[in-house]
């Protein structure tokens, strides 16, 4: 063991010290050790006592050295328990002597030992040893020669071994072990709430202590332990009283350290006075009487006793027993504190008076002793109020500071203290201080300790009364139940009896401090004890503390920078009397350090109490009114910032956090409101609505800043009703009576800033409530019934906006009250289900307001329940909803707003609709059956689904009824007087219908067609018929020039008519849609023929008499019903024919309206019967496509061109006949009716000019081609005299048509395109038939050229014959051309005789002549010349040298037309050929040319027998007209003489000579010429005889010319008669062969 071998050890080192001089001790030792390897423990040590006496002899040779050894083993054996106790006396006689001894290390280990043989079993139980061991520490410790440290640890060792003594009595005595509190002063900690905290923790303890002491009966015989502890106590009581002490043989010791031990014993060892009756007598009787007598010593007392010190520790015991032992002992703890009390105000020295004011500090801050004395003193009417008497001491102590002259300097040491101790560090004076700065800081000391001990009574009652809370003999202020009337409780009574007691001393005090001092530790110390007591006397409900405390809180809240001059006034509190600083508006608010941690304490008194402030609201709310304000304020800063610095040049520093902090706060107060009981938050609004009443006053007096001031106080009350309302809606109904009521009184106020302010707060109030969840719970659940609760809430929140509407005579109210139900509409309406009859109600109301903007703003809401709310409206409240947009519709306030509620109409029917079955449903039984039969199938598989049917079906039927409401007012609408609304309604009507008309069954149609349509449509037209035409003057603008001057009317609607009109113009639109849409439906309700006619009736009476837009929409009507429905097969024939019996009706009767308008209506008609053809024309028969006919036929008619018609003047067609012709194309004749064409064409062929004289010819088909106006000689020739017969007949046609001609022609220019397109696209068997006639037409507009050549009529039709006649040639000599049948031959005859009958008369007539002209343009005259050369080069190159099937005699005809056109140079008299335009010379050349060119053969050419046969023709003709053109030569030749021949007549021959030198024949050809048979190929010719034969012919014409004066001629001539040469062969004759 270790120990084993520390002894080993030491016993060796002994046996070397002691080797030389004291060998018996070395050989002890040696043999000790051998004696020690033989033991194992320590108690087989103790057993042999050879190793305790090497050392004991070690001892007693009192040397130095050895003694050290020999006390040192002897110390570790006892402290092993290696002694036995009989060893102890011979051990403390040892002691005694080294204890005698003088050197420092001895005596050390000497008190070491001591105190290790009370520590260990050898603890001496005997009064003799005990008293031995005792003595040596006291010697030494009296001892003059012993040195400090031998002094004081000779005192360390005897108070540890008075400790050991007397826990060895607590054991022996089977007390309780452990001390109870610490011995001496309370330390003090960083704050009194520490220390406060401290005490309750070891008060806590001490009661458990004295719980189990209870329990036990005081005994009077105490046990060996305890008679010995009670000869100590007895012994160190005379030694503290100066005496000398019998049982510890000393005589004499320092009473101070006598009365230290006695102060240790008196703290640590309560339970030994408490119950062993020895112990408390001594207490008693000695004690006591000590520390009285040492109390009542004079100061001046001179000694030990005077020492502060002695005094000190005279207190510290005092107040042991008053803490400890007040309640054994009354009188004396009575006397000690009357003492004490009376100590602070005596003229003692100051430190004397601090000690005192510890010592009352301490027993203020300990909860357990200041509850103690309370309850055996100040509850006791039989003592004195000790405890109220030791508070006022400590207040008098804390106001003395006011009277003192130095008491600046000693606030500022108090707030030095009270930071040092926030800061945890100890306070103290520099060492150089003065005396002066001494005293300052003494006096400072005593005020904090007073100020400490007020706290210390505070928290010690705060403490208290927490803790009666927790043994549940108070309510908790969180508490919902309301407290009881009386408090029963021993704690509750203690804590309420106490609160009376101090209170107002210790608020006199604290807020005298608090108003004294700025130190942030003081104030914040202090402000914990104002948190702490008013909180208590709020559990307490000690009303008047607790109104006292918050006024005189609420004073160091808010302060202004010129605080001295400060206007104040007193207000009547209602819990208590308090004085409120009001600030001037003007002040600059200064939030210093003070005023911001009193708000905080303010904020955290109420977060705590408020269920429990009751009346005291009102001075919270004062106060955070005030705050309020000032936080708002722009002269509002901290203390941080100078109220000098210009609020531009702050920065965001920390003035801003703080108010933001304290509006954080003042906020967050409010809204814990949720959390208080329903009583409290009821307290909190009647506190908030009489600040809020207390200053309604303010604000209607005459200074504009105290009525600021008061307004923003009811700012204020009213948010933070507001606040209060939001945070407590899941139990709004008991709450909102009161809160809305204020709203409403603040509404009626006659100050406009509160009427704005009260409806502002009542909107948010209703909009925080409906969206709260208990409404979004209840609008998820309205399929669970009635809920009598929320619909009584519902009302009670949307019932305040009706009452003030009606209640209310101001506009503004009234104003504001119609914003706030539209807010809560647009916010809210989804979750309201009871309150709709009061809002409906009051927006009816509205709808008869005069005031426009009323008006506007109660149909904003109604137009969000219209177009957003419709679906969360009851069906029950549907129908109110109509009533209402009604009402608004019908409105004379506003226009707009009457158009816009028409739309909301429209917009309702779209929601009801939603209802309705789609689809008609039909009303017969069967259908219905069949529908229930469905509805049976489905109920077996899912009886869920037939109840759905069946509720729809209800709804259906409730749809119905809102439609036709619906309907019925827009029908009334319809006659409003003001033109848009009615025209709004028709326009809606119509459309609505029209919208969901699919949805309506037959019957409601049926209602619908008699009740509405028509019904509206007669009104009308009546309205329309009957109104005023007199014009209207627009709105008075003002007076200028002494004359009124209006608004201009458009001339359009400046009459009621027009008007009228116009709304007549919207119900055919409406009526067009419907038929429209509808018809198939519509024609099979009953007696629909009949109402199909009353609209007809009203069409031609509108297309009559009414105006152009009237007739144009009548016409529509009719139009848009034929053409939706004809294509489909909806439309019956009757119905087709009665519209074109109207049409017929109206194009052929005049109409009242003027020309203008009259010709618009009939293009739209004429377009509308295109139309309808084009979808219809399935369904026209013969008769009606005849009838068709016959309308445009006396459309064209009517359409005459007068002298005032602008556009036949400039030579425009008219505006019918464009329509007409746009319309032509379109009126082909159907498929199934193909024999239609030619009737069709015909009808377009009388369009053309000459249509009377044409007719009257149409069947002469066998009249010779004289019978026009031609005849010719036998050459082949006309004369003069015919020519000029052709013209005047021509002439004399013309005029007979003169009237017309200007407007057939424009007419007829436009017709022939069309006609020819059309005839193209003609069936080809119908083209057989129809062609004659289109080529005499054509003829017909080529002949106008005479009367018109400067029109394009002729030109159109030229290029037109030519298309068609090239196409026909095409096409046969394709062979596309179908075969032509017998039937079709005599077409075709009348075909080539009428193209013949064209060229005869246009070519001979109207070509190459000097035709009249007003147009002298160049361009002009060579389009016309191109022309004729196109139609000759058609005839020449096309007609006749193609294989066509024209009869011989019909191409003789065309050749002649040739030859006869070619023969007008030749034919002229030589004088006046000069006289002929240069075009005329040409053209007849370009015949000649043709006639050359139809004779010649060119092998490129396709010979055909058309071809030979033309040739054939063409050349007898030709050559009949070349010799007479020879022959007419010579003879005008010989006539001129020398005179110049016409240079015309020189190029006609010429030509024909160079011609003649060309022309080559086909022997086909030459065969028909009448020459010799041997010229005419005899056996003496070459091969080629023939070809030249016409040369033949004219060989003697030509041996004449030989002899012409023109060289020229001769040499042609000379040219010809080689080529004659040639052709007989003779050129190769000569004399030589």
């Amino acid at each position: 063991m270790a120990f084993m071998a520390v002894l080993e050890s030491d016993l060796r080192a002994l046996s070397a010290e002691a080797r030389r001089r004291y060998p018996a001790i070395k050989d002890g030792a040696e043999h000790a050790i051998l004696k020690l390897r033989s033991l194992s423990s320590s108690s087989e040590i103790a057993q042999h006592d050879d190793i305790l006496r090497i050392f004991l002899m070690a001892c007693e040779v009192k040397t130095i050295k050895l003694s050290v050894i020999g006390l040192s083993c002897l110390q570790k054996l006892i402290a092993h328990d290696a002694v036995a106790s009989s060893a102890l006396n011979e051990i403390l006689v040892t002691l005694k002597d080294h204890g005698e001894m003088a050197d420092e290390g001895v005596q050390l280990k000497t008190l070491q030992t001591v105190l290790i043989i009370f520590q260990s079993r050898l603890q001496p139980d005997s009064e003799e040893h005990t008293a031995q061991a005792l003595g040596i520490c006291l010697r030494l410790l009296e001892n003059n020669k012993s040195s400090d440290s031998v002094r004081n640890t000779a005192a360390a060792t005897f108070r540890q071994a008075v400790a050991l003594i007397f826990d060895h009595v607590l054991s022996s005595e089977a007390l309780p072990a452990g001390k109870l509190v610490h011995g001496g002063y309370v330390s003090r900690s960083a704050s009194v709430t520490s220390d406060v905290n401290h005490s309750i923790n070891n008060s806590k303890s001490l009661e458990e202590e004295f719980a189990s002491l209870g329990k036990l009966k005081m005994r009077e015989t105490p046990t060996k332990a305890g008679k010995l502890g009670l000869r100590l106590l007895e012994d160190l009581t005379a030694l503290a009283a100066g005496g000398s002490a019998s049982w510890l043989r000393v005589g004499f010791i320092q009473r101070t350290f006598a009365l230290d031990i006695l102060e240790f014993i008196l703290s640590n060892y309560v339970a030994v006075f408490r119950t062993l009756l020895p112990y408390e007598q001594v207490l008693r009787h000695q004690i006591c009487s000590l520390l009285m007598t040492s109390l009542r010593t004079n100061s001046e007392t001179e000694g030990e006793t005077g020492e502060p010190y002695f005094r000190r520790l005279v207190l510290r015991s005092v107040a042991h027993i008053i803490r400890h032992y007040s309640s054994s002992l009354i009188t004396e703890s009575e006397v000690f504190l009357s003492m004490l009390v009376r100590a602070t105000s005596l003229d003692l020295p100051l430190w004397h008076r601090i000690l005192v004011l510890e010592i009352l500090r301490g027993f203020c801050v300990e909860a357990h002793t200041l509850r103690i004395l309370f309850q055996n003193f100040d509850m006791n009417p039989k003592n004195t109020n000790v405890v109220e008497g030791m508070i006022k001491a400590l207040a008098r102590v804390v106001s003395s500071v006011q009277f003192q002259d130095t008491s600046e300097e000693s606030l500022a040491a108090v707030a030095g203290m009270f930071t040092s101790k926030a800061k945890g560090i100890e306070w103290s004076l520099d060492n150089d201080a003065s005396n002066a700065a001494v005293l300052v800081a003494s006096e400072a000391h005593a005020v904090t300790l007073a100020i400490e001990g007020l706290l210390g009574v505070v928290f010690t009652v705060a403490t208290l009364t927490d803790e009666a809370v927790d043994v549940g003999e108070l309510e908790s202020p969180r508490c919902d139940s309301d407290p009881p009337a009386k408090v029963i409780g021993k704690t509750a009574v203690l804590c309420t009896t106490m609160v009376d007691s101090v209170w107002l001393t210790i608020l006199d005090a604290l807020s005298l401090i608090l108003t004294k001092s700025q130190s942030e530790a003081i104030v914040l110390e202090i402000l914990k004890g104002y948190q702490a007591f008013t909180q208590a006397c709020g559990v307490l409900r000690a009303v008047e503390p607790l109104n006292s405390f918050l006024a005189s809180l609420c004073k160091f809240t808010i302060s202004s920078s010129n605080e001295p001059d400060r206007k104040s006034r007193t207000l009547q509190s209602p819990g208590s009397k308090r004085t409120e600083l009001v600030v001037e508006q003007r002040d600059v608010v200064v939030l210093t350090l003070k005023n911001f941690q009193a708000l905080r304490t303010l904020f955290n008194i109420t977060h705590r109490l408020y269920n429990v402030l009751g009346p005291s609201w009102v001075l919270v709310l004062e106060t955070l009114a005030a705050l309020d304000r000032a936080i708002n304020s722009p002269h509002a800063t901290t203390q941080e910032v100078s109220a000098a610095v210009s609020k531009l040049t702050r920065e965001p520093s920390g003035q801003y956090s703080d108010f933001s902090i304290l509006s954080s706060l003042n906020s967050q107060l409010f809204e814990s409101s949720g959390l208080m009981n329903i009583s409290a938050v009821r307290s909190l609004l009647s506190a908030l609505r009489q600040l809020s009443y207390q200053s309604m006053a303010g604000t209607l007096s005459g200074i504009s800043q105290t009525s600021s001031q008061k307004t923003g106080s009811i700012s204020f009350a009213v948010e933070r009703m507001i606040s209060i309302l939001v945070n407590n809606l899941h139990r709004i109904q008991p709450l909102w009576d009161e809160v809305v009521g204020h709203f409403i009184e603040l509404a009626n106020s006659p100050n406009h800033h509160l009427r704005a302010m009260a409806l502002n707060a009542l909107d948010q109030s209703i909009s925080a409530v409906l969206g709260s969840d208990k409404f979004e719970e209840n609008a998820l659940s309205r399929h669970h019934g009635i809920k009598t609760e929320m619909k009584a809430l519902e009302i009670s929140i949307i019932s305040p906006l009706h009452i003030l509407y009606d209640s209310c005579p101001n506009s503004d109210v009234n104003a504001g009250s119609l914003k706030i139900l539209l807010h809560v509409l647009e916010r809210h309406g989804d979750k309201l289900f009871y309150s709709w009859p009061n809002i409906l109600e009051m927006l009816r109301s509205v709808a008869g307001s005069s005031e426009k903007d009323i008006v506007t703003l109660g149909f904003q809401s109604l137009r969000v329940i219209m177009n957003d709310g419709l679906s969360t409206v009851p069906s029950e409240f549907l129908h109110v909803c109509i009533d209402v947009t009604g009402a608004y519709s019908s409105q004379k306030t506003e226009l707009n707003i009457s158009l816009t509620a028409i739309g909301l109409l429209w917009t309702s029917t779209d929601f009801i609709a939603k209802g309705l079955l789609e689809g008609p449903i039909e009303d017969n039984g069967k259908e219905t059956s069949e529908y229930m039969n469905g509805e049976k199938i489905e109920q077996t598989e899912n009886s869920v689904k037939k109840v759905n049917q069946q509720d729809s079906l209800i709804a259906v039927s409730e749809h119905d009824k809102l439609l036709f409401s619906v309907f019925s007012l827009l029908q009334n609408l319809g006659a409003d007087e003001r033109p848009e609304v009615r025209n709004s309604a028709v326009r809606t009507l119509f459309q609505t219908l029209g919208s969901h008309g699919q949805k309506l069954s037959k019957s409601m149609w049926e209602d619908c067609l008699w009740n509405y349509v028509f019904t509206t449509l007669d009104r009308a037209s009546h309205m329309a018929a009957t109104s005023s035409k007199d014009e209207w003057h627009g709105k008075e603008l003002g007076v200028r020039g002494g004359k009124t001057v209006h608004m201009l009317i458009h001339h359009s609607r400046n009459t009621a008519q027009k008007q009228w009109d116009e709304t007549l113009v919207l119900v055919f639109g409406g009526i067009a849609r419907i038929l429209r849409t509808f018809f198939p439906l519509l024609r099979s309700i009953t007696n629909f023929w009949s109402g199909w006619e009353s609209l007809l009736r009203s069409v031609k009476n509108s297309i009559a008499n009414g105006s152009k837009e009237v007739a144009l929409a009548a016409v529509g009507c009719l139009q848009s019903t034929v053409l939706s429905h004809s294509p489909k097969g909806n439309l019956p024939m009757p119905y087709l024919k009665s519209v074109l019996d109207v049409y017929d009706i109206v194009l052929r009767n005049p109409t009242a309206c003027g020309e203008m308008a009259t010709n618009k209506v009939k293009q739209e008609i004429i377009h509308g019967l295109g139309e309808v053809y084009v979808h219809a024309q399935g369904m026209f028969e013969s008769s009606m496509y005849a009838q068709l006919l016959s309308i445009i036929d006396s459309a064209i008619r009517e359409a005459k061109t007068t002298q005032n018609n602008f556009e036949a003047e400039f030579g425009h067609v008219p505006p019918i006949q464009r329509v007409v012709l746009e319309v032509f194309p379109q009126l082909r004749p159907p498929h199934h009716l193909p024999l239609l064409w030619a009737v069709f064409f015909q009808k377009l062929l009388r369009y053309l000019p000459n249509s009377d004289s044409s007719d009257q010819n149409e069947g002469d088909d066998t009249k010779p081609v004289e019978s026009k106006g031609y005849t010719s000689d036998s050459n082949g020739t006309t004369t003069s005299g015919q020519v000029e017969v052709e013209s005047l007949s021509i002439i004399s046609d013309s005029r007979k048509s003169s009237a017309v001609t200007i407007t057939s022609d424009l007419f007829a220019e436009k017709l022939v395109p069309v006609l020819v397109d059309m005839f193209l696209q003609a069936p080809a068997t119908e083209k057989f038939i129809i062609f004659p006639y289109i080529i005499q037409g054509l003829g017909r507009c080529m002949i106008t050229r005479r009367e018109n050549p400067d029109g394009g009529l002729w030109g159109l039709a030229v290029k037109s014959f030519n298309q068609l006649l090239v196409d026909d040639i095409n096409s046969f000599a394709n062979g596309s051309r179908p075969d032509v049948s017998n039937s079709n031959k005599p077409a075709r005859i009348r075909l080539w005789k009428e193209v013949a009958d064209v060229y005869e008369i246009f070519l001979v007539g109207y070509c190459g002549r000097a035709l009249p002209s007003s147009s002298l343009a160049a361009i002009s005259k060579e389009d016309d010349e191109s022309l004729e050369m196109e139609l000759l080069d058609v005839l020449g190159d096309k007609v006749l040298l193609s294989d066509i099937d024209a009869s011989p005699d019909i191409l003789e005809r065309l050749i002649i037309t040739l030859d006869r056109c070619a023969s007008r140079t030749c034919s002229l008299p030589v004088e006046t050929v000069e006289l002929v335009p240069p075009h005329c010379s040409r053209f007849s050349l370009t015949c000649l040319h043709k006639l050359f060119s139809l004779s010649c053969y060119n092998e490129s050419n396709n010979w055909n027998p058309t071809r030979s046969q033309v040739s054939k023709i063409s050349v007898m003709i030709l050559m009949a007209r070349c010799e007479y053109i020879l022959k007419k030569y010579l003879t005008d030749e010989k006539e001129l003489g020398e005179r110049s021949f016409p240079p015309a007549r020189i190029q006609e021959i010429a030509f024909v000579l160079q011609e003649m030198a060309r022309v080559v024949l086909h022997p086909e050809t030459a065969s028909v010429l009448p020459l010799h048979p041997f010229l005419k190929g005899g056996g003496q010719l070459e091969e080629n005889t023939g070809q030249r034969a016409h040369l033949f012919v004219l060989f003697s014409p030509l041996c004449e010319l030989v002899k012409s004066r023109n060289s020229r001629v001769r040499d042609l001539v000379h040219t010809l008669l080689r080529l004659v040469s040639t052709e007989l062969g003779v050129h190769k004759i000569c004399l030589t062969n």
